[in-house]
């Protein structure tokens, strides 16, 4: 596999044997750069980040979980290619320095490489882009400083890694259009798809498995499109979860503040709609979302497309209604849903995985509940419908009466699990204060959970 791209400023051309290298460790070994660290090894931690670039701009992406295919025809950043040829320092590392933003280090590489993503995309939200790297010791509040202090500095000259620099070849076993995707997987159903990486990249890092045959789907650009039919929003299944943050805030709020908690800003820039929805996960975030809006979900085997609810996509532990050589395509919301309320449950505020998550869609007429979808993540083995709490509330009074008997229903719904997160009890109590709290919020009470009163 020949791969080319940039690497702070300079081609690089390689074959490589291995489609599932990572950026972070051909880095260190191969080319020595060291700056860029090694922490957790799965996207959780940040010390790994680099700067990525392509036609789209500039983003922070985890080397550790980043395989060099991903990468052909971009430009790579890393801590090292951060400050000029003659050694001026870019506005943020000097920042970073006035005002004392670094103890220990090991941390520094990578906010820097986020903090200079961030500066060259003329982003000032710093609280967002950093919560995925993560200090122990130095602590944010100079690190933010720093960031607020560089953001109204113009980006270096030498940080203009041009796009035209970066069109490059078709790559192989990276189809660029549909067809071929469908064509390929098709006659190579045993074949591993890889979007973002997000999760595969974990195979590979923590598993230690060897992926003999991936598809990379990163320059499929037929699955990286919204569409706008009528009242629908169609999501092509490789729209990442940044780009699918930024639509859903004008469209759902409440699903976007999901998103918004969903892994770190290196994360939600690789991570996919599409990878999330397809491995199936009973704790994946987006699923219940998708099942509280009524989504459908469309699937494509060679030229044969079909389509469902996403529900039934969703059949047991590990199991999907997916066929050999089958593969998500895209999935279809609503654009218009003011009553639907998403809420996450997690040990840590940000980037940790749900311990529960809850959606919630009802809708009331005449003080009468005429509509009820609710779907929760981390309830059972699968993301999964509550049809008998919402039968419980179909037709009854919008009132605490009625709440009350559908958060008792919710027993004959789901059997849930105690494990590391949490324990089965604990589930479904929060399961049912989710409820009540979706029915004081729509019922004009505060509800916040950052807002503290006395």
């Amino acid at each position: 596999m020949s791969i080319k791209f940039l690497l702070n400023g300079e081609t690089v051309e390689l074959s490589e044997d291995n489609p599932t290298v990572t950026l972070l460790d051909w880095l260190r070994e191969t080319r020595h750069l060291t700056g860029t660290k090694e922490g957790c090894n799965e996207g959780d931690c940040g010390a790994c980040s680099v700067m990525v670039t392509d036609a789209n701009g500039a983003r922070a992406l985890n080397a550790c979980i980043l395989f060099l295919p991903q990468l052909h025809g971009k430009a790579v950043r890393t801590v090292e290619g951060m400050s000029g040829q003659d050694g001026t320092l870019h506005p943020v590392q000097e920042a970073m320095i006035e005002h004392h933003g670094s103890q220990c280090g090991f941390c520094t590489p990578g906010f820097i490489s986020s903090m200079v993503a961030a500066h060259t995309a003329g982003r000032t939200d710093h609280d967002v882009v950093l919560a995925g790297n993560l200090c122990r010791c130095t602590g944010y509040a100079p690190i933010i400083r720093a960031a607020k202090a560089a953001q109204e500095a113009e980006t270096p000259d030498w940080l203009n890694d041009a796009p035209d620099v970066l069109k490059e070849p078709p790559l192989e076993r990276s189809p660029e259009t549909l067809e071929a995707l469908a064509t390929l997987y098709e006659a190579e159903p045993n074949s591993t798809l890889i979007a973002g990486a997000t999760d595969v990249g974990l195979w590979v890092t923590k598993q230690l498995r060897t992926l003999q045959t991936p598809i990379f789907l990163n320059r499929c650009w037929d699955l990286k499109r919204f569409a706008f039919e009528g009242d629908v929003i169609r999501i092509g299944a490789c729209v990442s979860m940044a780009s699918l943050y930024e639509t859903l805030s004008i469209y759902h709020p409440s699903y976007a503040e999901l998103i918004r908690r969903y892994g770190s800003e290196q994360v939600r820039q690789a991570a996919t709609i599409g990878g999330n929805i397809a491995n199936g996960s009973p704790i994946g975030d987006n699923p219940p979302a998708l099942i509280a809006l009524g989504a459908t979900l469309h699937l494509r085997k060679g030229d044969a497309q079909r389509s469902m609810a996403i529900e039934d996509f969703f059949i047991a532990y590990g199991k999907q209604d997916r066929q050999t050589g089958e593969f998500v395509e895209a999935v279809s919301i609503p654009k218009a849903a003011k009553a639907l309320r998403c809420y996450k449950l997690s040990k840590r505020f940000d980037q940790d995985i749900s311990a529960l998550c809850g959606c919630f869609n009802i809708d009331v007429e005449g003080g009468a509940i005429v509509s009820a979808r609710i779907a929760f993540g981390g309830m059972a083995g699968i993301p999964q419908r509550a049809k008998t709490a919402e039968a419980a509330l179909l037709g009854k009074p919008w009132n605490e009466t009625t709440i009350s008997a559908a958060c008792n229903a919710l027993a004959a719904d789901y059997t849930p699990l105690s494990d590391m997160r949490a324990s089965a009890e604990y589930r479904m109590k929060t399961a049912q204060n989710m409820l009540r709290r979706y029915h004081a919020e729509l019922s004009g009470a505060a509800t916040s959970v950052l807002e503290v009163h006395p």
